[in-house]
């Protein structure tokens, strides 16, 4: 019996999204010709796209100043009028050879529909080390808004089904794109699949790829803050794949020791945990004393964070160390003075006030210890996880 039942592929247009990165763009034409794939150009660039007008693939002219995104979802819209079911996107600037298209569609055949995405190594050529940061940014975010751990979030070489990029609305068209479909495509239950790729390295002066604006970061900022909202609500997700129905599901009642072990094991790495803390002090620091736990997993939950990790760092907030701080600081930002007087009246017919204090303070004070322990929480785990264990002692007896 075969280990996985192979998915037939629908048919495929490759598209070459134009932003920007236009100086290998024959290049990628013609090995995508060389491959047998139906080619389209995509851009708002009229130079762009006459460097390719003598070869036989399809040119789609957009309005000036289209995104990246804009780009992509135009050639999905045009596919799906052509009848094709998917679209093979790859970048114009010569980093990925369509060559290698066919690893990803072989990715495919095992879980269709689906998003597969041509990953690059690390010590790709050329590739500054602001962009590695950036992508480990974006990984890290993705993973807390769809729960998916990928190795690279911004690559350009992916498939994706065409009926899920003409069915959503994707709140940013230009760079943040690439990280927006990959999270709503979890949220539609699509399987996000990487494979891979060998990098080409292009000689020097053949990739003209802009360097981020103050505006671009700034709407990568605004993308992840809505896409956190979104996944902390309570509704679910329009999705295209039906949910499976959990395997040898575990519950607290029928294994508890079992169940608080895999439960403290979950969402366990480094950064995770740090992440975890952070939200367990800002969330227990908050006036909200009689829903603090149940916040605190939920919100935990819903970034797919460790829910032990965040109660237990929770702890720090006890009452009354944090809780008073918070009521100073809220006081100060309130009134511009320290609060000092501590009788009947300023405790018990103020307890509005102090609440209202106790909550500004907390959006103050939260995030800053929270922070303090996340890099604590951080370090400490690289330092046990590093240490080996089991070790023999050297010394005499």
């Amino acid at each position: 019996m075969p280990d996985s039942i192979e998915c037939p592929l629908p048919k495929t247009l490759l598209v070459i999204p134009l932003c920007g990165c236009s100086l290998a763009l024959r290049l990628v034409v013609e090995s995508a010709i060389e491959q047998g794939f139906p080619v389209l150009v995509v851009g708002s660039d009229d130079d762009d796209l006459e460097a390719v007008a003598n070869l036989p693939v399809e040119r789609l002219r957009l309005a000036a100043g289209a995104g990246k995104g804009s780009a992509v979802l135009a050639g999905a819209a045009l596919a799906k009028e052509k009848g094709y079911g998917a679209i093979l996107t790859v970048d114009a600037d010569g980093q990925h050879d369509p060559a290698n298209a066919g690893l990803l569609l072989e990715a495919a055949r095992v879980s269709w529909p689906a998003i597969v995405i041509g990953a690059g190594r690390k010590e790709v050529c050329g590739m500054r080390e602001s962009s590695l940061c950036s992508n480990g940014f974006s990984c890290f975010w993705v993973r807390l808004e769809c729960g998916q751990s990928l190795p690279d979030t911004r690559s350009g070489f992916r498939l994706y089904p065409v009926e899920f990029l003409t069915s959503r609305k994707f709140i940013d068209q230009e760079r943040g794109f690439e990280v927006e479909s990959l999270v709503r495509g979890a949220w539609a239950g699509l399987p996000l699949l990487s494979v891979e790729m060998p990098d080409r390295s292009l000689p020097a002066g053949d990739r003209d790829i802009p360097p981020r604006t103050f505006r671009d970061n700034l709407k990568v900022v605004f993308l992840h803050a809505v896409l956190i909202i979104r996944s902390l609500l309570p509704w679910p997700h329009r999705r295209m794949v039906p949910k499976k129905a959990p395997h040898n599901s575990l519950s607290l009642f029928s294994d508890p020791i079992r169940f608080f072990r895999l439960l403290s094991r979950e969402h366990a790495s480094a950064a995770e945990l740090a992440a975890a803390s952070w939200v367990g002090i800002f969330l227990g620091s908050l006036p909200i004393i009689p829903f603090g736990i149940v916040t605190i997993v939920y919100v935990n939950h819903k970034l797919h964070l460790n829910k032990l990790a965040g109660v237990a760092a929770s702890n720090i907030c006890v009452f009354p160390f944090v809780p008073f701080l918070c009521v100073e600081v809220g006081h100060f930002l309130r009134s511009g003075s320290f609060w000092g007087e501590f009788n009947r009246q300023t405790m018990l017919n103020e307890i509005h006030y102090r609440l209202w204090e106790w909550f500004l303070g907390a959006v103050v004070v939260g995030p800053v210890i929270g922070f303090g322990a996340a890099v604590l929480t951080y370090m400490l785990v690289r330092y046990l996880r590093s240490t080996p264990r089991g070790h023999s002692e050297t010394g005499t007896r």
